[in-house]
């Protein structure tokens, strides 16, 4: 029986997802019910998230455990994660702190390494798609949706326009030939928002975001990083490095002393965080679905030589980012 049902975007067909009990063992587990007129055409993209998630198998990745066809629908078992959403949960702390921030990032690059280590680029990292395992105090922290992900081959080149604009790596917006760093950029841009509240890039114009991102422009504005430790500092700007070639790996990154040693401050930083995720990721404006397209723009744009200063002719490209200086934005 289902007792809930939502909406989601899979690999640009809409698809409901629907809680579901397994009669024998009374488990729960979330089942994508995807109508294949909705595939038409787009067959690759889910045959690919699931020849992906088929060979997942780690404790802090949603996992496939099943898959059902009828004439008119797909339908992928997925594991139930029923913790909630990575800002919900952090709002709703009364004490967080840098150590509490480490150890989530911990969970992520274990994550993301595992799938480096298997040739599998995630493209799509953002705190959307993090989310808690289970409501308890301790749960881990779950990476979902691989509707962007690829399996790279050999000397094959990724060089498609995808990913959420405030997360996604310079390289891929210069559309040079990219490859795992680009996760390694986005998990920079998910650590500093975890220590701030805020994006480290935002415009309400496209082209100036972009060009912020190009140049991997970014501050730690005072007063909201004064408290923040020097480490984290230095472990965000070898993530969020505009050069690939010298951004670090999943491996150098679970390395950093602000990841396996002592240096993540145990002072809470909970009121200015819980703060500006509240103000700036407002439950109305990050939770809708949005789509690469203005990524897809910005690439069109390059192709006909316009100039990145050109003003952009769409509003925000997504409604989830805010301001790096939270301070002098309207809310």
């Amino acid at each position: 029986p289902t007792s809930e049902t939502g909406h989601i975007d899979l690999g640009g067909a809409f698809s409901e997802v629907v809680l579901a009990e397994e009669k024998g063992t009374q488990r729960l587990v979330a089942i994508k019910c995807i109508p294949k007129k909705a595939l038409e055409g787009k067959e690759n993209n889910i045959e690919n998230e699931i020849a992906v998630l088929h060979r997942i198998k780690h404790t802090n990745i949603v996992s496939l455990e099943d898959i059902f066809e009828s004439t008119s629908h797909l339908y992928l078992v997925m594991q139930l994660v029923s913790g909630g959403e990575l800002f919900d949960r952090i709002v709703e702390k009364g004490f967080y702190t840098e150590r509490d921030a480490s150890q989530l990032i911990h969970q992520i690059l274990d994550a993301v390494k595992y799938l480096h280590d298997m040739g599998i680029v995630h493209r799509d990292l953002k705190p959307e798609n993090l989310l808690y395992y289970s409501m308890d105090e301790d749960s881990k922290i779950m990476i979902s949706d691989f509707g962007l992900s690829k399996i790279e081959d050999t000397g094959s080149v990724m060089s498609t326009a995808c990913g959420t604009p405030g997360y996604v790596a310079p390289e891929v917006l210069a559309q040079k030939p990219y490859s795992k760093a680009v996760d390694c950029w986005s998990i920079g841009v998910i650590s500093y928002i975890l220590l701030c509240g805020y994006p480290p890039f935002y415009d309400e114009n496209d082209a100036k975001l972009f060009e912020q991102i190009l140049k991997a422009e970014y501050e730690f504005d005072s007063p909201y990083w004064d408290d923040i430790s020097d480490s984290a500092k230095d472990f965000i700007c070898h993530l969020i490095e505009k050069d690939f070639m010298k951004r670090y790996t999943t491996d150098k990154a679970l390395q950093h002393p602000w990841i396996c040693g002592d240096t993540a401050l145990d002072k809470n930083i909970h009121e200015s965080v819980s703060a500006q995720i509240k103000k700036n990721f407002a439950k109305s404006k990050w939770k809708q679905a949005f789509n690469a397209t203005a990524v897809v723009r910005h690439m069109r744009r390059l192709q006909l030589g316009t100039s990145l200063e050109s003003p952009s002719q769409i509003t925000p490209t997504s409604p989830c980012h805010a301001h790096n200086k939270p301070s002098t934005v309207p809310f």
